[in-house]
């Protein structure tokens, strides 16, 4: 479940106790479930990792990326159930792989830790990085977007606005939840076609992204009824309890408190919305 907050709240709870550190052991844990993807091959990456320093933590889109000194780059990918930690991992049933490091401090060891092994770490070199991480791959980071590229952004596609929103190349870091939350804020169908946004709409969607991301980065993102995420120090979220319209079908709008929350269903996802707060879908000219 993991999206651009949750993700960004990983990286901030890692960061005072991996960067600047010297990484003197990686290990893979045994494991009997799904294995994760992992690349190069162990010995590969302890070799190419052994006595270098993580000089730089940071997130792009919905991965966690670890600098080091030697160019390369640790690239960590969540996907819907993996975490990264500092602190002891859920269990150690589904613990993937530990990165352990110099000194004598609070937090010694980085985990990561999935519970279905759908995630990714791979030890990517300085090119392979620009590709994985570059415009090619993912769209400006949803937290930076300007009016003028979610205007150009939007005018190219005619997708249903909820289904371009979880496109990353078209804007990264927005996943199933945030989109659902942030289309009601902005008061938007989530069936509107993208290109048929107006100007007010989208800098209503501009304003809606930055105020959802970034007051869920604050409360630490959201843990849901399943538990599967937990921060750096393997804590719940509580942005959860500040929903407006995520999984809350047939509950009444905590906006208008006249209509009820509906859920449809867009490429294969859940959507919720309000079919008062957020009107109908314009029709596209014939």
């Amino acid at each position: 479940m993991p999206e651009l907050p949750e993700v960004e709240t990983m990286v901030r709870g890692i960061r005072p106790f991996v960067e600047g550190r010297r990484i003197v052991a990686f290990r893979r844990s045994p494991c009997r479930y799904r294995s994760i993807t992992l690349e190069p091959a162990p010995a590969v990456i302890t070799r190419r990792s052994m006595s270098q320093t993580v000089v730089a933590v940071r997130r792009r889109a919905k991965r966690v990326v670890l600098e080091l000194s030697s160019g390369d780059a640790f690239v960590i990918e969540p996907r819907m159930t993996g975490l990264v930690l500092v602190a002891d991992p859920p269990d150690r049933a589904h613990l993937r792989v530990e990165w352990q490091f110099d000194g004598n401090r609070e937090h010694n060891s980085l985990w990561f830790w999935d519970s279905r092994g759908l995630g990714t770490v791979r030890l990517l070199k300085p090119a392979d990085s620009a590709l994985v991480l570059g415009e090619a791959r993912l769209g400006p980071d949803a937290l930076e977007m300007t009016d003028c590229q979610w205007q150009a952004r939007c005018a190219a596609t005619a997708r249903p606005i909820k289904v371009a929103l979880l496109d990353q190349k078209l804007v990264a870091g927005i996943g199933n939840l945030y989109a659902s939350e942030i289309l009601h804020l902005a008061r938007i169908h989530p069936e509107q076609p993208a290109d048929r946004l107006s100007r007010s709409q989208l800098s209503r969607l501009a304003a809606a992204t930055l105020r959802i991301l970034e007051d869920a980065i604050r409360y630490e993102g959201s843990t849901l009824s399943d538990g599967s995420y937990r921060n750096a120090l393997n804590q719940a979220g509580s942005y959860q309890n500040a929903h407006c319209v995520y999984d809350r079908a047939g509950e009444l709008c905590l906006s208008c408190d006249r209509a009820r929350i509906l859920r449809i269903v867009q490429a294969q996802r859940s959507t919720f919305y309000c079919p008062r707060c957020q009107g109908a879908k314009r029709a596209r000219p014939s």
